[in-house]
């Protein structure tokens, strides 16, 4: 082989080593352009607000202090590594911090996936399943604490099918990559629930007295990754703050992202589950049983739960890597040829460029762009007007929390449902919704609610037009504020 023949290969080996970098480039570019539809939550407002109460008081919250309806009862934050930098984000940047924080993730989780797949298939296989994850993802891609932990959970979902397919322990010293999970959002119980069917992958067709063997460190790597997940200032405590969520019962089918898919009308999610069956008849892939279980998992995950349709995106393609691969082997490439002096200038230059247009473009970009909030989740006008009658207790709509809070207003819900249990969230919603008009009127009572902040057009607000006591006092497109009859000043005129 002729040297200038070895450094061709060389070089196209490092620039196929680029593709990720490119790859989560675009997809920075992409969420950057569209930021403005990341800030759709009001979540985002008493994450940030946490954030921000940590950074100035050196500590964590071991109470609620942001509620009067739960005020000083035990509460902990499990994702407050990520609350501290989109606070530390927002304090920097305004709004284009947290956007500009959340791309990154994007961008990381995109770049991650693709790596991660190149070990098996070709490029434009993996691209394609890149983009594919980030659009099933779409719906579920805001501002918040998960996006930032979602780059962890692929690299460490990456790293047990990795161990699996060679037919290994995963190492240690990836052991920080949970503790880095743990201290940034509670989805870290998944990569723990997953050590289990990735070991049965491992030891699958191994003789049995390998079997055992592998087993036994794969549970003592288990065991390494729960400690792991404790080393964040909460300690155990993290683990069944994590897993509270999950125990609200008949309250997650009524929490949008809590939902179960629904295939009423046909999705990008309808449409990879059928792409997903169609590539398995077509390629006539053979799993182990040990990777259906998982497939068949994730697929679980996000039938009954959208929020889970991000893991089902990102981690499937990993799962089915392997199989897919060895239907089309990769061409293989001399480790030493691939290190040769030109594919490292290719692979440095290339990867200096890109990350010099992309810093580039963000400052031109945000020079002249300012990110704002979606304006149904802030109703500014209605709060102001509250703030002037110094209304001490409001019955305020769920997706309206996360503004008073940033607000400095103690509110009656918001989204930290586990905080205020399946009981009370359900006894809320039905009031709100009108199901149970006696759940309405009872909770203006029994809290000594002063005035309410609900939706425009919510049912609740239509009925407290009729109910004696309470008087409109304010309305517009956002919100509408119910006072009791005959308290303080006279009825500020609608807006349209």
């Amino acid at each position: 082989m002729s040297l200038s023949f070895t450094n061709s290969i060389a070089v196209q080996s490092r620039a196929r080593a680029l593709v990720p970098l490119c790859v989560g480039a675009g997809a920075y570019l992409f969420f950057l352009y569209i930021g403005d539809t990341l800030l759709q939550d009001s979540d985002s407002f008493w994450q940030i607000k946490i954030g921000q109460w940590i950074l100035d008081h050196h500590t964590l919250p071991y109470t609620d202090f942001y509620s009067f309806t739960r005020s000083g009862e035990p509460w902990i934050s499990t994702s407050w590594l990520s609350q501290i930098l989109f606070a530390a984000s927002y304090a920097q940047w305004d709004w284009a911090g947290p956007v500009v924080l959340t791309a990154v993730a994007i961008a990381a989780s995109a770049a991650i996936l693709v790596y991660l797949l190149d070990a098996h298939l070709e490029i434009p296989r993996s691209v394609l399943f890149a983009m594919l994850a980030v659009l099933l993802s779409l719906h579920h891609i805001l501002a918040r604490p998960h996006m930032l932990a979602l780059p962890v959970m692929i690299a460490w979902v990456g790293i047990l099918m990795n161990a699996a397919d060679r037919k290994v322990t995963p190492s240690w010293v990836w052991l920080p990559l949970m503790s880095l999970w743990a201290n940034l959002h509670g989805g870290f119980v998944l990569g723990l629930a997953l050590i289990g069917p990735m070991a049965i992958e491992a030891i699958w067709t191994l003789e049995s007295g390998k079997q055992i063997r592998l087993l036994a460190r794969w549970f003592l790597f288990g065991v390494a990754a729960m400690l792991a997940a404790c080393v964040t200032p909460y300690g155990w405590r993290t683990l069944l703050g994590a897993t509270n969520i999950l125990n609200l019962g008949e309250l997650l089918s009524v929490i949008s992202e809590w939902m179960p898919a629904n295939f009423a009308s046909f999705s990008a999610f309808e449409g990879a589950i059928l792409g997903l069956i169609a590539i398995g008849l077509f390629r006539g892939l053979t799993l182990s049983p040990p990777r259906i279980l998982l497939i068949l998992l994730f697929t679980w995950m996000g039938l009954t739960h959208v929020r889970s349709i991000e893991a089902f995106a990102f981690l499937v393609p990993l799962v089915l890597a392997k199989p897919l691969g060895e239907t089309s082997p990769l061409p293989q490439i001399d480790a030493q040829t691939s290190e040769s002096w030109a594919a490292r200038y290719v692979t440095i230059t290339g990867a200096l460029m890109i990350a010099a247009a992309a810093w580039t473009t963000t400052s031109i970009y945000m020079s002249h762009h300012r990110f704002t909030f979606t304006m149904d989740q802030t109703p500014v006008a209605a709060v102001d007007l509250l703030q002037q009658r110094k209304a001490q207790r409001i019955f305020n709509a769920y997706q309206f929390g996360g503004y008073l809070i940033s607000r400095d207003i103690p509110v009656f819900v918001d989204g930290r449902a586990e905080l205020y249990g399946e009981k009370f969230v359900m006894d809320f919603f039905k009031g709100v919704e009108a199901k149970k008009l006696d759940n309405l009127t009872r909770l203006l009572e029994e809290y000594k609610i002063d005035a309410t902040l609900m939706v425009a057009d919510s049912p609740a607000a239509q009925v407290l037009d009729h109910i004696m006591g309470w008087k409109r006092l304010y309305a517009d497109n956002v919100a509408v504020i119910h006072v009791r009859d005959g308290v303080g000043d006279a009825a500020a005129p609608a807006r349209p």
